[in-house]
């Protein structure tokens, strides 16, 4: 089983950087700097220290603009580590936690993967 570091960083889909969703930006900025993976996944409804007195929601009949938006970065220590000064600068209004995550599978993608696969 390996050991790796799991950054999740929560942000509004409002939140900009540099003009750009700080969300993208730091998907961006994470693969210009060849951390291992991102994942941002959108939040259905939620509220943070900032907007405490609002729910947030993504309703059909009720349009939020700033749903709460989740990036998932799993990578070695030192890759984290190095990368997180720059997130920090970047993220203006939310919340970083890191934590140590065992990784019981990993498997790594490869340009035939699709060909282990059988339909049954």
């Amino acid at each position: 089983m390996k050991t790796l570091e799991r950054l999740t960083i929560y942000v509004g889909e409002s939140d900009r950087w540099h003009g750009k969703p700080v969300y993208l930006a730091l998907v961006e900025k994470a693969q210009q700097r060849g951390l291992a993976g991102a994942t941002v996944t959108r939040g259905v409804v939620g509220y943070g220290k900032r907007n405490h007195h609002s729910i947030h929601t993504a309703r059909i009949l009720e349009l939020s603009s700033d749903l709460p938006m989740v990036i998932t970065i799993i990578d070695t220590a030192d890759a984290i580590a190095a990368f997180l000064p720059l997130v920090q600068e970047m993220v203006m209004g939310g919340i970083v936690v890191q934590e140590t995550v065992s990784v019981p599978h990993h498997a790594p993608v490869s340009s035939d993967h699709n060909e282990n696969y059988t339909k049954t």
